[in-house]
């Protein structure tokens, strides 16, 4: 698949939501690649041009392997995601990258526009912060149900205050906030966008952000294939 193909391109993502690729700096079009950009990034330091493709990917790595993260800024992403607002609180603690969301204040809802998890996890013994293990599947039924009918009601009460003429922006207060799906755009350059990828694709992170975080990985991986296997190879391994 070439970088051009994967402007477009969507991956789907829990059971609402989706990432999708919508813009490459260098596009496509420019005829260089998001590896060749950064190190023509790294050679301009001494004014110097690419070598060709053995002696650039052997500098790419090498930046890599030291954490000259410079050139890596060079590339940028912008995706739109659909995540539960849950999701995205974590991608709001990546500062370094950009953000921009729906407004409930302008765009009404839709009926289906909340989160319903596919398993329920158990609280961690070892890690107030974190989950292990599912809850047995007749317990999980039952609470899928449970918020199943929150939701609906909590719609019906969001609609009801609709109708009568309460503004959106204080209608979606009967709305569950958490498991809101929101749609954003997110723009990262390369170098940070492996610092998210190092983080949220780790075992230990919440099970929602993972998904995203892989889904990310799969772009980064076809538009950056050198710097993903350098990426792989001494970061992911290393963590």
């Amino acid at each position: 698949m070439t970088a051009q193909d994967l402007i477009g391109r969507r991956i789907e993502v829990l059971d609402k939501g989706f990432v999708e690729l919508v813009d490459l700096m260098p596009h496509p079009a420019m005829g260089v690649s998001g590896d060749l950009a950064i190190v023509n990034a790294a050679r301009v330091s001494f004014l110097g041009e690419s070598k060709g493709g053995e002696a650039d990917k052997k500098l790419l790595f090498y930046l890599l392997r030291h954490e000259h993260t410079s050139p890596f800024e060079m590339v940028e992403f912008k995706f739109r995601l659909r995540c539960p607002l849950v999701t995205y609180w974590q991608l709001v603690r990546h500062r370094t990258a950009n953000l921009n969301l729906q407004s409930g204040r302008y765009t009404p809802f839709e009926e289906n526009d909340f989160y319903v998890p596919s398993v329920w996890r158990k609280q961690s013994k070892s890690n107030k912060q974190a989950s292990e293990g599912e809850l047995d599947p007749a317990e999980s039924d039952e609470l899928t149900r449970k918020l199943v009918a929150h939701y609906e009601q909590s719609y019906t009460l969001y609609e009801e205050a609709l109708e009568k003429g309460v503004s959106k922006e204080m209608a979606r207060l009967f709305l569950p906030g958490f498991s809101v799906y929101y749609t954003g755009v997110w723009k990262i350059d390369a170098h940070n966008l492996m610092r998210f990828l190092r983080l949220r694709m780790a075992q230990e992170a919440q099970y929602e952000i993972r998904a995203f975080a892989n889904a990310i990985h799969e772009f980064f991986r076809e538009a950056l294939p050198w710097t993903a296997e350098a990426f792989d190879l001494y970061v992911l391994k290393t963590r």
